[in-house]
């Protein structure tokens, strides 16, 4: 009589005769959707070297919105100012005194992502900076001056304008001039 390993089995131990792996096909079909895939992703990997520089133009447009919100809010000027040999931003309120204060919180300075720098800023009125310090007022009757900003990278280069109405921003490729 044969004995059982372990467990209640009636049948005797043996080899699986249904037993059978994947086909030729199956196989097959399981590459040709890994290499579809990899086609469709591989083309995205040659943008992430420009993730900083967008990244950077989405931080400026968030600043200036919410400096522009501020000054509605609180019935004060804002001020952006932008040092280019620094390259970083703070953020200013000007108090009913008339001093300048900054900003508290993470809004008050913020130096630009990675290898992204300020090339120039064109406020109209005031001119077009490519050195020091300019600056950029936000007004709380719902106002700010108009500016352009150009940023670039090792490799890529961006214009993003501020529109003085509505406090939002535009983003081009490439540096772009505004009469």
């Amino acid at each position: 009589m044969p004995t059982l390993r372990a467990g209640i089995c009636n049948k005797i131990l043996r080899p699986a005769i249904d037993a059978r792996g994947f086909t030729l096909i199956e196989l097959g079909i399981v590459v040709l959707i890994l290499a579809l895939m990899s086609v469709m992703t591989v083309p995205l990997l040659g943008r992430v070297g420009d993730a900083d520089l967008k990244s950077a133009g989405r931080k400026l447009a968030g600043t200036v919105k919410y400096l522009y919100n501020e000054a509605a809010l609180q019935g004060l000027t804002h001020r952006l100012t932008f040092d280019l040999d620094a390259n970083d931003i703070s953020s200013l309120r000007q108090e009913a005194s008339g001093e300048w204060i900054s900003l508290p919180g993470r809004r008050a300075r913020a130096q630009l992502p990675g290898s992204v720098r300020i090339s120039n800023v064109i406020v109209f009125g005031k001119g077009n900076f490519s050195s020091g310090s300019v600056s950029m007022d936000i007004y709380p009757v719902g106002w700010l001056e108009e500016a352009v900003l150009h940023l670039q990278d090792e490799s890529r280069k961006m214009t993003v304008r501020f529109s003085p109405l509505t406090g939002t921003a535009e983003f081009f490729d490439d540096h772009l001039e505004f009469h």
